[in-house]
């Protein structure tokens, strides 16, 4: 493995696990398995190392969704699969990473945000319009409204809020807005197949 991509895959987990304010180069360097004179020839100080951790791992976390859009038999199989990922990833995930990166990296965060909006609203609203196609989702729903909603959920929970006071309670939380998501956009036909693979990957995706 090449020496940024050590640091960028060791970045993207120290800061998703404890946050980011207080995660220093040395930490980095250590868990990349490097020098820390390699790390400060890849990059000048730690703002740079947030930034592009955060764009490579806002790639991987989009790619791996893209495939499974791709490679799901159907609308619903993708979307809870999807949840079954996000669920897994929710289990390394410190609840005050994100709140930390839009207080102390508001650069980093903004590109975050902007990735999001781009590439995910895009990827969600194709869901959502071939569930539509498939009879798997409403007729009079609308994609782009329902798609840009979704996601902002999905963050609700890694934010200081109401709903989520651990890690334990984040899981939970994040899975029921995601199911409530789902029955407000499911036909009949979709909510019998959305039981057959949540049986199959949620109870997967506990076990990890």
């Amino acid at each position: 493995m090449e020496p940024l991509v050590k640091i960028l895959s060791a970045s993207a987990e120290l800061f998703s696990q404890y946050g980011f304010k207080t995660i220093t180069m040395d930490d980095i360097a250590r868990r990349a398995g490097i020098s820390k004179k390699t790390l400060y020839q890849h990059f000048a100080n730690k703002q740079e190392v947030v930034n592009d951790s955060v764009i490579w791992y806002k790639n991987q976390t989009s790619e791996t969704c893209g495939a499974m859009l791709k490679d799901a038999e159907n609308a619903i199989e993708a979307m809870v699969r999807m949840l079954a990922y996000f669920d897994a990833m929710n289990k390394r995930i410190n609840p005050m990473a994100m709140f930390e990166m839009q207080r102390f990296f508001p650069e980093a965060y903004k590109t975050f945000r902007d990735m999001l909006a781009d590439r995910d609203v895009a990827m969600m609203r194709e869901n959502i319009l071939q569930g539509i196609k498939e009879g798997l989702y409403r007729e009079d729903i609308n994609a782009d409204l329902l798609a840009r909603y979704r996601l902002e959920t999905s963050l609700l929970v890694l934010q200081p809020n109401l709903l989520v006071s651990d890690r334990a309670n984040l899981i939970s939380v994040a899975l029921e807005i995601g199911e409530h998501f789902l029955y407000g956009i499911m036909t009949p036909k979709g909510e019998k197949l959305y039981q057959k693979y949540k049986a199959k990957y949620l109870k997967q995706a506990s076990q990890i």
